[in-house]
């Protein structure tokens, strides 16, 4: 009789980050004495704002180191339910709040409250690869939208159409977009809630970017929208805008039904999120946000400067990105796979990238830089990149 295995099946589906395996390549490296520029990593390079972390400080000195209720503290959800209401247009009370540990725990709860084994759900590709990877955790089926450089990587409705079928439940939307930067318009928006009502779909909203918009571009949520509250879920947190990836903080807000069963997940998980570091949350969705839109306003300096680059190698072709850190260059008249690509740039340019297929099908070809690290960093990698790319054609 053979030995059973320990491991689940479902696991056999749910890969180590790819992403994780460039970080150990790159250490290698640095412990070797090459100086790699990161442009792979998707955080804000500022430090968290004074305000914030003193806010934090000063809950640590008073004791407010215990269990909170799981839903978050009151004066939290409070600020949050204000800022969907005066930012997002939604009409949403802090009972309709749950603080989570991250923006991640949240599609993970959004996903297991809704989703049945063998439901499917339709997901953009290329996307963060969080998003299927939580899916096939929890036994459900990520369905992928193709997400094309012909079409700005925004997602069609006929695509949509074709891939409906009786088992799916959900839609994922990303805007902006990780890792094209890529913002939906209003009547993009519109037109997949469209959608949603008409096949009776509930929508997770990742938002975690909505604050890194650029050229005068605006979020909108698509929960806001006539008809949409009830079966929509929104995603946010604190990581990019405030540049507090380290604190774990997001948060989710949905209709009160759907709150119930994504808070008794939280409860058996993660119980709450950390005490001291909501208290530090109050503060920067309440205080000063000059920090905010100065990191806004640098970001998009290096956006364009990258942008300039690009221009300078005819083989590659980019879609502009309008928000988010990212952009999504397309590598393909190389002749090499992404994953070659990245690995030809880190080893001949000393930089660090993500290659496209890391995100998914429709990624492979493409290239995803971060230009979330010091301009200076920025144009040093820019220059090795130019000049790889350039020798690499002759």
């Amino acid at each position: 009789m053979g030995k059973r295995s320990l491991i689940a099946k479902r696991m056999d589906h749910v890969p180590f980050q790819a992403i994780r395996a460039v970080g150990e390549e790159v250490a290698k490296l640095e412990k070797q004495g090459k100086h790699i520029i990161h442009m792979e990593i998707g955080r804000p390079d500022f430090d968290t704002p004074a305000h914030i972390k003193e806010a934090a400080k000063e809950a640590l000195d008073q004791g407010f180191v215990h269990y909170t209720p799981n839903y978050g503290i009151p004066e939290l959800r409070e600020a949050i339910a204000e800022k969907l209401r005066s930012d997002n247009g939604l009409e949403v009370e802090p009972a309709e709040v749950i603080v989570t540990v991250g923006t991640i725990e949240g599609i993970l709860m959004a996903l297991m409250a809704t989703l049945d084994p063998g439901d499917e759900i339709l997901i953009p590709d290329p996307a963060w690869t969080s998003y299927q990877h939580c899916v096939r955790m929890i036994g459900a089926n990520p369905i992928s939208i193709p997400l094309k450089e012909e079409n700005g990587f925004k997602p069609r409705i006929e695509d949509l159409e074709a891939l409906i079928t009786p088992k799916t439940r959900a839609l994922l939307v990303c805007s902006p977009q990780n890792p094209t930067g890529v913002v939906l318009s209003k009547e993009e928006l519109e037109q997949l809630a469209d959608f949603a009502r008409q096949k009776d779909l509930l929508v997770i909203s990742d938002e975690i970017y909505e604050k890194l918009v650029y050229e005068g571009v605006k979020h909108h949520s698509i929960g806001s929208f006539p008809g949409m509250k009830e079966r929509t879920i929104t995603v946010n947190g604190f990581s990019k805008a405030y540049s507090m990836t380290g604190w774990r903080l997001g948060y989710v807000a949905a209709s009160k039904e759907l709150i119930g069963a994504m808070v008794r997940i939280h409860q058996y998980c993660t119980v709450c999120a950390t005490s001291f570091a909501q208290k530090g949350a109050v503060q920067a969705l309440r205080g000063p946000q000059e920090p905010m839109h100065a990191m806004i306003k640098e970001f998009d300096r290096r956006r364009l400067r990258v942008l300039d680059y690009l221009s300078q190698i005819p083989e590659v072709t980019c879609v502009r990105p309008q928000g988010a850190f990212y952009m999504l260059p397309c590598i393909k008249s190389f002749g090499i796979s992404s994953a070659e690509m990245a690995r030809y740039l880190l080893y001949e340019a000393n930089v660090a990238l993500t290659a496209g297929a890391f995100f998914g099908q429709y990624g492979e070809g493409y290239i995803r830089i971060s230009y979330a690290n010091s301009y200076e960093n920025m144009e040093t990698g820019m220059q090795r990149i130019v000049k790889a790319l350039k020798a690499l054609k002759k």
